[in-house]
């Protein structure tokens, strides 16, 4: 015990190598984060013009079945995967909510604090977003159906069919905060 007490600290490496921040905007890749244990939607734009780039978008599915450590699990090896494919310059998440479950928001909690350690490890900066932001932004209205959401983001981003609701909103994510980027704004993105 003594002898693990006393040997120097070692800070934990990251799993590959930080990227270095894009200094071109119009070629910036942004990350869209909407964390959730069962259903964890991702969305990865580049700027570009005349409308952003869609370069992936999904959903990491994990199976009621499966406990709670193993789909955080899933969702740590998939979003690391997101990052080396991608190489996003940043991430965008979806703010809190108030789960009037507190289960619910533990549960919520551990997904969102597995997917954003993923993604600090790789060293980018991290934001988030109200989801009744995002959603009046998108759409116009902030308390906007999901199938609203998917369907703008369609639109926005010329997909040939509406994605899942999840990746819809990690999308809209990555759309609002690339619109707040380019504009001057009361309420930008909170820095995580």
């Amino acid at each position: 015990m003594q002898e693990r007490l006393g040997s120097p600290r070692r800070a934990a490496a990251p799993a590959f190598e930080p990227l270095a921040p894009t200094n071109a905007r119009t070629h910036q890749t942004i990350l869209g984060l909407d964390p959730s244990l069962r259903g964890t939607g991702y969305g990865v734009i580049q700027l570009a013009k005349p409308h952003p780039r869609t370069l992936a978008y999904g959903v990491i599915s994990c199976p009621l079945r499966w406990e709670r450590s193993r789909c955080l699990v899933k969702i740590v090896q998939a979003v690391r995967e997101v990052l080396q494919q991608q190489h996003p310059a940043v991430c965008v998440v979806e703010g809190l909510f108030y789960a009037q479950n507190l289960q619910t928001a533990l549960i919520m909690g551990e997904a969102r604090g597995a997917a954003m350690a993923t993604v600090a490890e790789a060293g980018l900066e991290i934001y988030e977003l109200a989801p009744r932001k995002v959603k009046q932004a998108i759409v116009g209205y902030g308390a906007a159906q999901k199938s609203a959401v998917a369907k703008m983001v369609q639109r926005m981003l010329r997909l040939p069919e509406p994605p899942a609701p999840d990746a819809a909103d990690a999308l809209a994510l990555a759309l609002v905060y690339a619109q707040e980027q380019g504009r001057y704004s009361f309420q930008a993105a909170k820095r995580v």
